[in-house]
């Protein structure tokens, strides 16, 4: 089944599109990259089992002869070791960009290199990534990590030069002045969660009869950071509709954001707001709508044909907005604020309908 590729033209002059094989991931935040979720469209392209591959290192897979240490080093936290509760409400400098792409040459089960390219989400102490196979390409080793960050100051990153410029300023500092030189600035720090839903498919038009509104894609899995997001935890969260974290005046628009990741392979940026307090805690009493605040977010979104994933980063709290003499919302507008941009064309990202493995238990340690 062809999916979306690159367009080859034939002798005839037809266009052809290469089908690619692809998967969703996730593996840790730190050193190990230790791998918890794969999804079974990784074994069509390189030979491994996805179960095989649940608890392995994802870094043993590149073949490339940087450090393999740039990328962990990419991901990990200035504030290691010695966060404080106060730190953790706020994301540090290296967190600008909370989304890259990458290439890699990944080792297949036979042993031969294939390119792979990396569409990367991290938050909290995991990455969620999307990977898509480039088998016709060439093997030519890579001998530095380079990644296109896709929020933030949306620029290219050399991270094995940078990784190389801090250990030797690190070493001509004396020794009570080292601090790890901050990859790039951050314009803001911000509170953010990822989320992976299940398949979009025919989500708009799933409704909650009871509610009398758009329920959507259930949650399968949401990092722990969502509790300082809205007024629930993880456990609220796990397969409910994600619609219903959602502002009443902004489902809509939100569900047609969901809808457009559907049929498309671009990553997204939309701007919309959340609920406080969403009504999903079984036995809570319901907030009354003028009095639950809105959390409004930037979500920056990647749809597969099996699920997606959302990274929800927090702007600003407002009121809920003011209803006419009909009941109706008046609009506060947020999701205008940059209705038009971000949107970042990664073709041929995701092209297979995997199968997800069974790694939900593993998922658990990460709550």
């Amino acid at each position: 089944m062809p999916g979306p590729g690159d367009s080859d033209s034939t002798d005839t002059g037809v266009v052809e599109e290469v089908y690619r094989p692809s998967y969703i991931g996730i593996h840790t935040r730190d050193e190990s990259t230790r791998v918890l979720y794969v999804t079974s469209g990784v074994e069509e392209a390189v030979g491994y089992r996805a179960e095989a591959l649940i608890n392995t290192r994802a870094i043993d897979f590149i073949m490339d002869q940087y450090d393999v240490s740039d990328l962990p080093w990419l991901y990990e936290s200035k504030k290691k070791g010695n966060a404080t509760d106060k730190d953790d409400d706020d994301d540090d400098e290296t967190d600008m960009a909370n989304a890259y792409v990458m290439y890699f040459n990944i080792k297949t089960a036979d042993g031969t290199p294939i390119l792979q390219r990396t569409t990367a989400f991290k938050c909290d102490n995991c990455v969620v990534y999307i990977g898509v196979f480039y088998p016709e390409v060439p093997y030519h080793d890579r001998h530095e990590l380079e990644v296109r960050m896709l929020d933030g100051t949306m620029k290219q990153l050399n991270v094995t030069q940078r990784r190389k410029e801090h250990i030797v300023a690190q070493g001509n500092r004396p020794l009570v002045h080292q601090r790890r030189a901050p990859l790039y600035y951050s314009r803001s720090r911000r509170v953010k969660a990822a989320f992976v839903l299940e398949n979009l498919s025919g989500a708009d038009a799933e409704m909650d009869e009871a509610e009398g509104r758009l329920a959507g894609p259930t949650i399968s899995f949401v990092t722990g950071s969502v509790s300082r997001l809205v007024d629930a935890d993880t456990s609220d969260l796990m397969k409910a509709p994600f619609l219903k974290l959602v502002a009443p005046e902004d489902v809509l628009h939100a569900s047609r954001f969901l809808d457009r990741l559907s049929r498309s392979t671009d990553v997204m940026f939309e701007t919309f707001s959340l609920l406080q307090y969403p009504p999903v805690v079984a036995g809570d009493v319901a907030v009354a709508d003028e009095d639950n605040l809105r959390v409004v977010v930037e979500c920056l979104g990647a749809s597969s044909q099996d699920g997606v994933v959302l990274l929800a980063s927090k702007l600003h709290t407002v009121t809920a907005p003011k209803r006419d003499t009909m009941g109706n919302y008046i609009h506060s507008r947020v999701h205008e604020i940059d209705n038009e941009g971000g949107y970042i064309s990664l073709a041929e990202l995701i092209s297979s309908d995997p199968d997800t493995s069974d790694a939900p238990d593993a998922w658990s340690q990460l709550l």
